[in-house]
């Protein structure tokens, strides 16, 4: 091969490296992507998770005091019917 032969052969070479070069470095650019972008979706899974949590145990504590106020309620019925039969 002659001299303009090499220096072909080696532009051909730098730039199918510097094509591999970009294409890896895009590539990588997008698996940090993905990975941030799965790691700020987890996040968000948390703090749902932790807000369901919460409204759980706000909804446990509200059945309780309605159960509770239910059953002063029926007490009280239960005292004024006593009351009524008695008045009869």
């Amino acid at each position: 091969m002659n001299d303009s032969g090499w220096t072909d052969l080696a532009g051909a070479v730098g730039a199918g490296g510097v094509f591999l070069f970009l294409i890896v470095v895009v590539w990588q650019v997008a698996a940090t992507w993905r990975a941030r972008m799965l790691t700020a979706r987890e996040e968000q899974y948390k703090k749902l998770a932790v807000k369901y949590a919460q409204l759980l145990e706000d909804n446990v504590e509200l059945h309780r005091r309605t159960l509770d106020e239910l059953t002063q309620a029926r007490g009280s019925i239960a005292s004024m019917e006593k009351m009524m039969r008695e008045i009869e």
